[in-house]
């Protein structure tokens, strides 16, 4: 963000340097491509990437692709020098065991929540997220996201619904300010001034 790129600007720019100069004695590591952006994008761009190394008369070289996408697993069927691996996983009620062996085969669910918990994310959280994911598998039969309904007590406020209490003045105010020019002091000054005016 510093330099005024985003994670996923960043990611498509090493896969651009990759593809670009990788030959067919390289070695290319890549690990969960596309997963910056929307899902189908994500995924398109993931996709199209695996068909570019595994295509000989492009780069054709030996890599390890990491990724969540299942959709992947059909290139295994598609193209002859793609084959699939996975870690083995124990489920143990609503928990998992990474058994920590690579099997053959393409994985046939994500773990993610269950991960999330092995991390020690909130139970809270936990079970928000399975409330969360039943719902987004029941309304995606049609491979169309849509929203899932936050739980009342946990709605989500604008962030812009406070513009509408700023005078015009302030936002004039606003837009004319070079913040380039600002030192860290004037800065906060110019701060201060705006939050007495419209408290």
């Amino acid at each position: 963000m510093a330099s005024g790129q985003s994670t996923f600007m960043v990611e498509m720019t090493e896969v651009s340097n990759i593809l670009r100069n990788a030959t067919r004695n390289s070695l290319i590591v890549l690990d969960e491509i596309g997963r910056g952006t929307s899902t189908f994008d994500g995924l398109s761009i993931a996709w199209a990437v695996v068909e570019h190394i595994a295509n000989s008369k492009l780069i054709g070289a030996k890599t390890l692709f990491a990724t969540h996408y299942h959709e992947l697993t059909e290139l295994e069927d598609r193209m002859e020098c793609v084959n699939n691996y996975c870690i083995a996983v124990k489920e143990q009620g609503d928990d998992i065991v990474f058994l920590r062996k690579i099997i053959k085969g393409g994985a046939d669910k994500s773990y993610g929540i269950q991960v999330a918990k092995l991390a020690g994310v909130p139970d809270e959280v936990i079970e928000r997220a399975k409330v969360i994911l039943c719902d987004l598998i029941a309304n995606n039969s049609n491979n169309q996201p849509k929203l899932v309904s936050a739980p009342m007590e946990f709605e989500q406020i604008s962030l812009f619904d406070y513009t509408k209490n700023i005078n015009d003045d302030i936002i004039e105010e606003l837009k004319l300010l070079d913040v380039n020019s600002l030192t860290p002091i004037e800065a906060l000054n110019v701060l201060n001034s705006i939050k007495s005016r419209i408290q």
